[in-house]
């Protein structure tokens, strides 16, 4: 089974019981996000751990090389001393561990192909990942807005508007309350305003005054001694 199709596997099991909770949107993808998070760090950890078993095997690989490298130097040196017997026994000592290199040799081939394999998933998955990522944070803007709008829909079919609206209402009929309160003191002024009956004062004080100038003017006049008629 591939690492996409596990990790589906696991997602749509978990997102299956959350859709049975009725669960948020945001919550689910977070879930999903986690999910893939999770499998990075296990198709990392298998991806090392195969890197360190090959390392190994290459080691081994090399050690029976070398002994098979050894047993064909062996046989040369019997064929020398004409010891075929020894001979033949070095060369099957060396081609068993050659047979040895080449099975580890086949083992790390394969351990290679899941590295590559590995790799491949890793930038596949983290590449998702990303894309996951961007879509939560547009989900999450999207949610909020969502939300926002669903409290102020609320707010506004919702009695405490109206309360709102009828206290402010009271007001204003308080407020219209004290203004005839003080439009009432100019009732029986014989319908003259405060205001308008000083203004009356000060307009008969500028007429007496005038007045007074005026008689004082024609009464100086009227004193005034007339000039004897020329002869």
């Amino acid at each position: 089974m591939g690492i996409f199709s596990r990790m589906g596997d696991i997602i749509n099991s978990n997102l299956n019981s959350m859709i049975e909770k009725a669960e948020n949107p945001e919550k689910i993808a977070r879930l999903i996000i986690q999910e893939m998070e999770d499998t990075l760090v296990e198709v990392r950890t298998e991806a090392a751990r195969s890197i360190a078993e090959r390392k190994e095997l290459a080691r081994k690989a090399d050690t029976y090389e070398a002994r098979a490298d050894e047993w064909a130097a062996k046989a040369e040196l019997a064929i020398d001393k004409e010891r075929e017997d020894l001979a033949r026994g070095a060369i099957g000592a060396k081609q068993q561990a050659q047979q040895m290199a080449d099975v580890v040799r086949r083992e790390i081939e394969i351990l290679d192909e899941n590295v590559d394999k590995a790799d491949a998933d890793l930038q596949k998955l983290q590449a998702k990942l990303n894309e996951a990522k961007a879509k939560h944070k547009s989900l999450m803007m999207r949610g909020t807005t969502a939300q926002n709008r669903i409290r102020v829909r609320t707010q506004l079919s919702d009695s405490k508007v109206d309360d709102a609206l009828a206290r402010y209402e009271r007001v204003e009929r308080k407020v219209d309350e004290l203004e005839a309160q003080v439009e009432s003191f100019d009732l029986g002024q014989g319908g003259q305003s405060l205001e308008s009956q000083f203004a009356q004062i000060e307009a008969n004080d500028a007429v007496e005054d005038e007045l007074a100038a005026l008689k004082a003017r024609m009464t100086k006049s009227a004193n005034k001694p007339k000039k004897a008629a020329n002869k």
